[in-house]
């Protein structure tokens, strides 16, 4: 019976217990065994052994509950009381969360993700903090319970959740003896003998939880111990006088009693209580309070001797000395004669410092070494000896391996700091080296620091060196270094330079070192360039003079050099650095314009802007909006020698002018720029039938006026402007039988903004409707450039009505300047409604009667099909375009006129060139492909041998094509049959890729079924 109650006890106690052991972190332990499976007649030892360590372990588990409670206390009294007061006091600063928070959160969050199914986020987390055993609660380090999950956290945010520290740990233990032998168990049924070796494993289990818990509790205890250390040291305001002080002051003053004066604003050090010794003994001297002395100019004054009381005893002096020996001092070692020897000065105290910080640095965690920067320097500025501080500047630019950005800037204000406090010559003799020894340095960032600091340095070093040394260093890291964020950092440097130099014989060095920087392969350096350098370089030749005479004009000459040497091919790289730096100059030109204007005096300025200083001192010289003006003929006459069909120099100059009159103003551009161009260009009506004399119109100065100077305002008069330019040089180009290029240039450069559409589309209507029909022409041609960037309800709303309307003019020359078109829409549009009427216009071409003998427009039919054919939708290329080049090939072969049939055949060897490379199926390929290339080369072998082996080439990879194919096929079966006998899926697929004798792009084929 009393069997049976224990039995009962143990089984309520036994919730409690398994508490305790979720918290220990999955450890099992007696508690959670069965115990009627164990006989009464086992080894009575072994069950001894098992009941003393389970009674270890329990201990070890409270042991570690205990240090746990430590560790919490201990952390949470990391933030000082007075920061918790300013916390609490100012809500809008929040407390930084301390690190058992946050791993606290985190066990939370990643509990959230998990139960919730975000699965992948919950590995994310957990890869994120892999310092963290996301499965134990124990892992987080809290002697708390494990609080409840986020979830009921947000729904119990508004009442208040009992505390975790109301709530204990209950448990109830039953020893192995408290179960009599002869009781019955409840379930005979489950008793079962427990042999000699599971005892034994259970107790080797036992003994590694034990060793587990135990390396736990030293981990535990070493930290609260430093814990416990850290704030001591925190505390203690007493400094240990050395045995070598106390001996002096005995001998010196027997009679005198020993006492520390307190501390006045800490401008004495504070000469505390000797420590207790280890036997617990009183220490033989006692304090007395004295007057502390006045400081003065914030410097250590030379302390008068200090009285110590002396007891009133007769102890000799060598037994007094003798006591005192026994107190635990050491200045042997170099630390103990620092810590013995304490300065009593200024010098005292930096000679102290320079001797310390060498020893110091290296044991500082380099992520906290930025702390000791102010202490280096103040050392380095004060310290009284050359070689000392020479050594304390090489550890301050070596104190962090690889410094990132706000350490830098911690170094680059501690530099400034110290050249503003020992001026020119000693920033030159001692910072100065530091940055040279470093050019070359193997990291980047040390080397950016250097080029940093070149930079910083800049005001306070002499300028003979700020022009001579300090610019060849620079513009030697700008040539050779590889990293861009350093020769960014370069660039940076040299524009401080450029502000600071005044040495004019340095002009055409900063001219040379702009140039080279805007060759910069990186574009974060050329950015750099245009943000910093050019302004900077501008406002040294403004005070110079010589931005309007001498830098401009350079530039300006180098283009038309550069257009003179390029007739056969144009560096348009270096025509962009010229122009792009041209354009960042624009508004330095501007101010210089606003500095020299007669009505600077009478300007007043609204609003907190500050007025333009006139800074143009060196050079006695006027720049007028007259005078800008007239170098306009000079930029005019190098746009028209550009190439009007490089896309890129259109684009550059464009831009240029586009700056360059929005900078000015409405009214310098249409009384000043507007003019110069309309009397260069001389549209007028007596020029419109002849091209005599205009031929200005076919070059770049037509789309660079309109793309440049016309679309700079958009009022409603502009638009009119530009609309009637567009249609006047459509008109003057075709009347003239001029090329078109021009005009397909200003529709291309007006076509990539979408505002210009609607615009544009105007312009062309103007065309369709015209009278004569090679406008009608000009306006169907310029159709194909606009499709591609129009969106396709203008396109089925105004582009292909238009062109429906085109294709039934009266001229066939017109109709045929529409199928470019039609092919281009054909490549571009997705609306099936759409393509199907571009698709039945085009089918209207080839099959109406009335265009049989019509050479041109198959022609043009067969180059459209050419270049929009592989980009076409696979259905209307298999069912349209193949077979009608199919029909087109067959009746080549009976042309009469052989030179109609030769125009014909090269046209459709170019367009199956292009329709080799595309996907054909195999029915397509054996009726129409296959057949047509036959047909051309028929042709070829009596127009053009050369052509004719490329043809039979041809022909010959698309019969291994079709014959490949076939045979993929009938493996692919063969292998489904294999495969039902078990033959290995690598061997299959191999066998099957050794079947291929053509080219990696037919491997497609391989996968294609038979129809």
């Amino acid at each position: 019976q009393g069997w049976c109650v224990n039995a009962t006890v143990y089984c309520l106690t036994a919730p409690f217990d398994s508490l305790c052991s979720d918290r220990a972190g999955s450890i099992s332990t007696l508690d959670s065994l069965d115990f009627a499976r164990y006989s009464d007649d086992g080894n009575r030892e072994t069950d001894e052994r098992v009941a003393v360590l389970e009674f270890e372990l329990r201990k070890a588990k409270e042991t570690i509950q205990a240090l746990r409670a430590n560790l919490t206390q201990a952390a949470e009294s990391e933030v000082p009381s007075q920061e918790r007061k300013n916390f609490n006091s100012n809500p809008e600063i929040q407390e930084p969360i301390r690190q058992l928070e946050k791993r606290a959160l985190n066990f939370l969050v990643n509990e959230y993700l998990l139960k919730n199914e975000y699965k992948l986020s919950s590995i994310t987390f957990s890869d994120e903090n892999d310092d963290q055993d996301f499965e134990l609660w124990d892992d987080v380090g809290l002697n708390i319970p494990k609080p409840p999950d986020l979830l009921q956290l947000y729904r119990n945010c508004g009442s208040p959740l009992p505390s975790p520290r109301d709530m204990v740990d209950v448990s109830v233990e039953v020893a192995f003896e408290d179960f009599p032998g002869n009781c019955t168990p409840p379930n005979p049924s489950k008793k079962t003998d427990l042999s000699q070796q599971q005892q034994t494993e259970v107790i080797q289990e036992l003994e590694y939880q034990i060793s587990l818990l135990n390396n736990e509790k030293q981990s535990l205890a070493e930290q609260i111990k430093k814990l416990q250390s850290e704030i001591q040291t925190l505390r203690r305001t007493v400094c240990y006088p050395s045995q070598a002080t106390l001996d002096q002051i005995c001998q010196n003053a027997p009679n005198a009693s020993c006492s520390s004066p307190h501390t006045d604003n800490s401008q004495y050090l504070d000469i505390g209580r000797v420590s207790e010794s280890e036997n617990g003994s009183d220490p033989p001297l006692t304090q007395k309070s004295s007057q502390s002395h006045p400081q003065s100019h914030n410097k250590l004054k030379s302390r008068p001797p200090v009285q110590f009381d002396q007891p009133n005893r007769t102890l000799s002096p060598a037994f007094q000395q003798a006591l005192l020996s026994f107190c635990r001092m050491c200045s042997d070692s170099r630390l103990g004669a620092e810590v013995s020897r304490i300065a009593d000065s200024e010098e005292s105290v930096m000679l102290m410092l320079g001797r310390c910080l060498p020893h110091i640095v290296p044991n500082v965690l380099l992520a906290k070494r930025e702390e000791l920067i102010p202490l280096i320097l103040c050392t380095a500025c004060l310290h009284p000896q050359p070689k000392e501080r020479d050594q304390l500047l090489h550890i301050l630019f070596n104190l962090i391996k690889r410094p990132d950005d706000e350490q830098r800037q911690m170094i680059l204000t501690g530099c400034v700091a110290f050249a503003r406090h020992v001026g020119p010559t000693r920033v030159e003799a001692e910072l100065l080296p530091q940055c040279w020894e470093q050019i070359n340095h193997k990291y980047p960032e040390r080397r950016l620091l250097v080029a940093e600091s070149c930079g910083a340095l800049a005001p306070y070093l002499p300028k003979e060196i700020r022009s001579s040394l300090v610019l060849s260093m620079l513009q030697q890291m700008l040539t050779e270094d590889k990293a861009d964020m350093v020769r960014e950092a370069v660039v940076k440097s040299l524009a401080i330079i450029m502000g600071y130099i005044d040495d004019p014989d340095k002009y055409s060095q900063g001219f040379e070192l702009m140039l080279l920087s805007l060759g910069d392969p990186s574009e974060r350096v050329v950015s750099a360039v245009h943000q910093v350098f050019i302004p900077a370089f501008a406002a040294w030749t403004t005070e110079l003079g010589s931005l309007h005479t001498a830098l401009i004009p350079a530039l300006l000459a180098r283009i038309e050099k550069l257009l003179t040497q390029g007739e056969h091919g144009l560096d348009e790289h270096k025509l962009h650095i010229f122009l792009s730096a041209l354009q960042s100059l624009i508004p330095p030109l501007f101010a210089v314009v606003l500095q020299n204007a007669p009505f600077t005096s009478r300007a007043k300025l609204h609003g907190d802007i500050p007025a333009i200083e006139g800074t143009m001192h060196a050079a006695k010289t006027t720049v007028s909006p007259m005078g800008i003006a007239s170098g306009l003929p000079q930029l005019i006459d190098i746009v028209g020698r550009i190439n009007v069909t490089s896309t890129t120099c259109v684009h550059e100059f464009s831009r240029f002018f586009w700056r360059f009159c929005r900078t000015f103003g409405k009214i310098f551009t249409n009384t000043k720029v507007k003019p110069q161009f309309q009397e260069i260009l001389r549209l007028s009506e007596e020029n419109v039938d002849a091209l005599a004399g205009n031929g200005i119109l076919t070059k770049a100065t037509v789309p660079i006026y309109a793309t440049g100077v016309l679309t700079c305002y958009n009022q409603e008069e502009d638009r009119k402007l530009l609309v009637g330019f567009l249609e006047d040089v459509m008109t003057t180009l075709s009347l003239s039988h001029a090329p078109l290029d021009s005009l397909k240039a200003s529709f291309v450069e007006l076509g990539a903004n979408p505002v210009y559409h609607e615009m544009l589309l105007t312009v062309l209507w103007y065309g369709v409707v015209h009278t004569s029909a090679l406008v009608r022409c000009t306006a169907a041609r310029m159709f194909e450039l606009l499709v591609k960037g129009v969106n396709e309800t203008l396109v089925a709303q105004r582009v292909v009505p238009a062109l429906i309307t085109l294709s039934s003019d009266p001229e066939i020359s017109v109709r045929i300047s529409t199928i470019p078109a039609f092919g281009t829409i054909m490549e571009t549009v997705t609306q099936k409604e759409l393509l199907e009427r571009v698709k039945m216009q085009l089918a209207s071409f080839l099959e109406d009667p009335q265009y049989q003998d019509q050479h041109s427009l198959h022609i043009e039919i067969i180059r459209t099909f050419g270049r929009v054919g592989p980009n076409a939708e696979p259905r209307f290329r298999d069912e349209f375009v193949l077979p009608h080049l199919h029909k087109l090939a067959l009746a080549n072969n009976s042309q009469a006129a052989e030179n109609k049939r030769v125009d014909i055949a090269m046209q459709l060897f170019e367009a199956y060139s292009a329709l080799s490379c595309c996907f054909i199926s195999e029915e397509v390929m054996l009726n129409h492909f296959l057949p047509g290339l036959r047909c051309l080369h028929a042709d070829m072998e009596h127009l053009s041998p050369e052509h004719e082996v490329i043809l039979s080439s041809m022909i010959k990879e698309c019969e291994i094509k079709v014959e490949n194919r076939g045979m993929s096929d009938a493996q692919g079966s063969l292998s489904i049959a294999s495969s039902l006998v078990g033959e290995d899926a690598k061997t299959k697929f191999l066998s099957k890729m050794g079947q291929l004798t053509t080219s990696g792009a037919m491997l497609a084929n391989v996968f294609q079924r038979k129809k």
